[in-house]
């Protein structure tokens, strides 16, 4: 059973809430956002199975060749809309097979909530549904003919960024783990105590960060400390924090926070990494 959120707990969410309502405004027009094309590659929705319930997933891997390596992406706090299903076939184009579960599903989904209702239901989900909700996505890929099933890549934004890291360090078959602004100290309802900096014993796999240094939800601080601790314990660890750049910087459906140079920069530089580290 779940623990109740503390009052410091909705502070915190509250402030996220705010956070992100400074850089994702709703109603804005999806005219500037980055539309990949399907051609040359299979993109789908389907459905996972988790303990009886059925989620919705969307995937996405070149038509030709493989086995394609693995990448779960995990999106924001609201929850795997266009700008995410783009990604993932961004992530197919560059030769791999990407999955993207929708972590909200049980809650109704984020669509047409305000930022406060989302901030309030994804902290409302434990750790335990939410790494569960991955388990069975990198399950279901794995199972696939066309998966690499022995090369998996982690990847999540904001909120997702923050998943990306706990499910890295509980989850042995990760090779790769590449959060993007990603809180290193979000902690979950049912594991209070829990955090990134709480788990770099449990962190094997080679990690790059994509952080903005003009974040206002996650301290520069945080973030260099958090690269520091990874390394002295022998993690291969790359944070890269860009100058002026806010939180959500890479969402190029959102003109208040998207910023073009650190975006291409940062997605060159995912792709480089995961295709080191699941290719060979």
């Amino acid at each position: 059973m779940g623990h109740p959120l503390s009052r410091r707990a909705v502070l915190k969410l509250g402030a996220y809430a705010t956070a992100a309502a400074r850089v994702l405004t709703p109603g804005i027009s999806l005219a500037q956002a980055v539309v990949t094309a399907t051609r040359g590659i299979v993109a789908r929705d389907v459905q996972l199975t988790v303990g009886g319930t059925m989620i919705p997933a969307y995937e996405a891997r070149p038509e030709t060749g493989g086995p394609h390596p693995i990448v779960v992406l995990l999106s924001g706090f609201e929850g795997n809309h266009e700008h995410y299903k783009d990604v993932v076939r961004r992530f197919a184009h560059a030769g791999f097979y990407a999955i993207s579960p929708e972590l909200y599903h049980r809650e109704g989904g984020m669509q047409g909530k305000t930022f406060q209702e989302m901030g309030r239901i994804s902290g409302g989900v434990t750790r335990a549904q939410y790494l569960g909700d991955i388990r069975a996505a990198l399950a279901f890929a794995r199972g696939q003919p066309w998966a690499r099933a022995d090369r998996v890549g982690v990847t999540g934004f904001c909120a997702g960024g923050a998943l990306a890291l706990h499910f890295t360090a509980e989850t042995p078959e990760v090779t790769a783990v590449a959060p993007w602004y990603g809180s290193v100290k979000r902690m979950y309802r049912d594991a209070p105590g829990v955090d990134a900096f709480s788990l770099v014993d449990r962190l094997k796999a080679p990690v790059l960060g994509l952080y903005g240094e003009a974040d206002s939800f996650i301290p520069a601080d945080d973030v260099r400390r958090f690269e520091a601790a990874l390394k002295t314990r022998g993690v291969s660890a790359e944070f890269v924090l860009y100058p002026g750049a806010p939180h959500a910087f890479f969402s190029d459906h959102s003109p208040q926070a998207y910023r073009r140079e650190a975006a291409e920069d940062a997605w060159q530089r995912c792709v480089a990494f995961f295709t080191k580290h699941l290719k060979a």
